[in-house]
């Protein structure tokens, strides 16, 4: 639970950004939404099976080099030599 407490001479709108940042960095509204409604546990397995293939997909799209034709399928002809 985020907690903050108000210092001497702060206004109420500085503490209440605070006490905001607090929430998003705790993640609290995060997790509210995902126990919101219940989900069940097949469908919680797929929906990890997807999250967890979405994030591989990102981590080998980073690791992959920009070289063109290097790799094992058909190669593109340079842009413009659509022949």
């Amino acid at each position: 639970m985020a907690f903050i407490s108000v210092n001497n001479n702060e206004s109420i709108e500085s503490a209440l950004r605070r006490f905001k940042r607090k929430v998003i960095s705790e993640e609290i509204i995060k997790d509210l939404k995902k126990h919101a409604h219940f989900i069940p546990p097949g469908q919680k397995a797929k929906l990890k099976s997807v999250n967890a293939r979405k994030r591989n997909r990102r981590r080998f799209r980073q690791q992959r080099p920009m070289g063109g034709g290097t790799g094992n399928g058909p190669s593109r002809p340079p842009m413009g030599q659509n022949r």
